[in-house]
């Protein structure tokens, strides 16, 4: 006889697995084919893993550092609580070059792979955050809005479904570019330029409480956007320059 329990499986949680699922074999089979690596390391994924959670709790408790410092017992949950993107990916960025460096695999190409990956698996995430109810829009009366139980049913912009058609689009476009790119880590800036304007502009549309460098003016994902497209623009100009 056997007798099964209900399991609850939340689909903020089954989003992000899939989205993994999903980016891990892309990556694998992008490997092989542009880079004739034929078995990436699973290192490789845990290091990415590792290093997404902890950059992205830390500059999630960095959006509001004194709460936490006045309630640091809640340091201690971390697989409760959000992340934040661009926590992940500047954390993750050092330690993959690292890592490439370390095993004598090619840099540039293998970050124009990986911007495809970061794509697959962020729209997963957003995913995920509609069906949670995080990272949602501003109050509207647009025909766009939706109610939220974490907005009291207001009709707000559903910014993470913005987000995910915005970054699938960006997924066709990288990848008919990839096909004809210029020179190598092209599609990596391409990417981090074109997201990063994206995303400032999609946080004029945010509504949820997060972190600011100037109240209500500047936030931390739009600050760290602007300093990342301004490295992107540089590192493409000096890249372009070489091959011309």
């Amino acid at each position: 006889m056997f007798h099964i329990k209900q399991v609850m499986v939340y689909t903020y949680a089954f989003c992000i697995v899939l989205g993994g699922l999903a980016s891990a074999i892309y990556t694998k089979r992008a490997a092989q084919k542009d880079l004739g690596i034929k078995n990436l390391s699973n290192n490789f994924f845990y290091l990415i893993f590792i290093s997404g959670f902890v950059g992205g709790k830390l500059f999630f408790y960095l959006e509001n550092p004194l709460y936490y410092w006045n309630n640091p017992s809640l340091l201690l949950d971390n697989f409760s609580g959000g992340f934040v993107f661009y926590g992940s990916f500047v954390t993750i960025i050092p330690v993959i070059v690292w890592y490439l460096k370390n095993q004598n695999i090619p840099v540039l190409p293998m970050l124009d792979i990986l911007a495809i990956t970061t794509l697959i698996v962020h729209a997963f995430g957003r995913l995920g955050c509609f069906n949670a109810g995080c990272c949602y829009g501003s109050p509207t009366k647009s025909l766009f809005g939706m109610p939220f139980p974490t907005t009291n049913h207001v009709a707000v912009h559903p910014t993470q479904l913005y987000e995910v058609y915005i970054l699938l689009i960006l997924l066709g476009f990288l990848t008919i570019i990839k096909k004809h790119k210029k020179f190598q880590g092209q599609i990596f800036l391409l990417y981090i330029s074109l997201y990063g304007i994206s995303r400032a502009i999609l946080e004029l549309f945010r509504g949820d409480s997060r972190g600011y460098i100037i109240k209500d003016v500047l936030s931390h994902s739009q600050f760290i956007a602007v300093v990342l497209l301004l490295i992107s623009l540089f590192f493409y100009k000096k890249l372009n320059k070489k091959i011309n």
